[in-house]
């Protein structure tokens, strides 16, 4: 009697699988079509030098304070346990600071994930946000994330945002509008009055959303005063980091400051631990070292304008900027210039056909940049 066979009877519901030569690996499932199609998040680019001047990506020219490095060093010694849930601590100092109730508060790991969350939480499939252009980068990439179609409005020569047209580019899908002032990379500031008005028209069920990053470097005393507008807007909300002026990029510490009913929405969505436990020592001891904060924006006015007299005296144009950097909307020149700059060891953010722009409060920035510019003819 022959042996049974190992394989047993074959079951006959099994399809037939295709034959071993076809067989191939069909890779991981693939992502949403808008989300591969997103461009990824520009750089400074190499030169022919290393970079010694880091001026392309904002950030403050000096490190902490020691106020903060000595709390995250005691604070590191317990990084075995998990940071505060929710920020309350920090929610609760940042509330005091600006005079609001801790429940129009909500911190996180950068303003940036902020933006996200919020439009994630109001945005629906075929909702539409409107933006400025050329604005933050992150915008068209935030907007596509939570499902929503961006509508970009071009902004006026002067580099501000055209705030009729925004408020004309508003729909019956329109979800949210994001006004960023001062507006990165241009430097230009609305004025308090603008966006009064511009509030005034906007329906009461569309988010506008005012990034005020670069807040703490604005001199204009007309400037948009977000904090003011607050009470008589529950659609406002405003977007702050303390990245800039405080020194903390490599922390990510950002906070949104809006309506209770806004906040409640976005904390639901804010994972529980987003601001790390050193962030937020780092932060708390921040708010309170002051001096500091102003050390980093007083070293960023007083280049301002000289950096500015410089480019334009030869040849180069310069929006007036009202923040840590100043924009060359040099067009079809933006790579030369980027090119000569990080040949020079001075690393800048290029934008291809558009503009350069170049971080302020480095202490050899002037000096850098004068050699960079002396091959050009003065302009009187």
């Amino acid at each position: 009697m022959s042996a049974p066979s190992s394989t047993g009877p074959a079951d006959p519901m099994a399809r037939p699988g295709p034959p071993e030569d076809d067989r191939r690996d069909p890779g991981p499932p693939p992502a949403r079509p808008e989300i591969t199609a997103l461009p990824d998040y520009s750089s400074a680019r190499a030169g022919s030098v290393p970079i010694t001047i880091r001026a392309s990506s904002n950030e403050a020219p000096f490190g902490p304070g020691a106020l903060v490095v000595d709390a995250v060093t005691e604070r590191l010694r317990s990084a075995h346990r998990y940071p505060e849930l929710g920020a309350v601590t920090l929610t609760r100092a940042i509330a005091e600071q600006l005079g609001l109730d801790p429940d129009q508060v909500v911190a996180a790991d950068g303003s940036l994930s902020l933006l996200n969350y919020l439009l994630i939480s109001h945005c629906r499939p075929g909702s539409t946000v409107v933006h400025p252009w050329r604005s933050y980068e992150a915008y068209p990439i935030c907007i596509r994330t939570a499902h929503a179609e961006p509508r970009a409005v071009a902004n006026l020569p002067d580099g501000s945002h055209d705030l009729a047209a925004m408020a004309a580019a508003i729909g019956p899908d329109t979800a949210a509008v994001i006004l960023c002032s001062p507006n990165n990379p241009t430097g230009a500031g609305l004025s308090h009055d603008a966006v009064a008005a511009f509030l005034a028209e906007v329906p009461p069920s569309v988010l506008v959303v005012l990034d005020q990053a670069y807040v703490d470097f604005v001199t204009d005393p007309q400037a948009v005063r977000g904090l003011e507008l607050l009470p008589a807007h529950p659609n406002l909300v405003l977007l702050r980091t303390l990245s800039k002026a405080y020194g903390l990029a490599g922390l990510r510490i950002g906070h949104l400051l809006a309506h209770p009913q806004l906040c409640r929405a976005v904390r639901k969505i804010v994972p529980p631990f987003a601001v790390s436990a050193l962030a937020e020592t780092a932060a708390l001891a921040a708010l309170v070292d002051l001096p500091h904060r102003d050390r980093i924006v007083t070293a960023v006015i007083d280049q301002r304008g000289p950096v500015t007299e410089l480019l334009r005296r030869h040849g180069l144009p310069v929006v007036p900027s009202e923040a840590n950097f100043v924009w060359l909307p040099l067009g079809d020149r933006a790579a030369e210039f980027g090119a000569r700059c990080a040949d020079a060891g001075l690393g800048t953010r290029v934008f291809d056909g558009e503009g350069v722009r170049i971080s302020l409060g480095e202490p050899d920035l002037p000096t850098r940049l004068s050699s960079i510019v002396s091959g050009l003819p003065e302009v009187s």
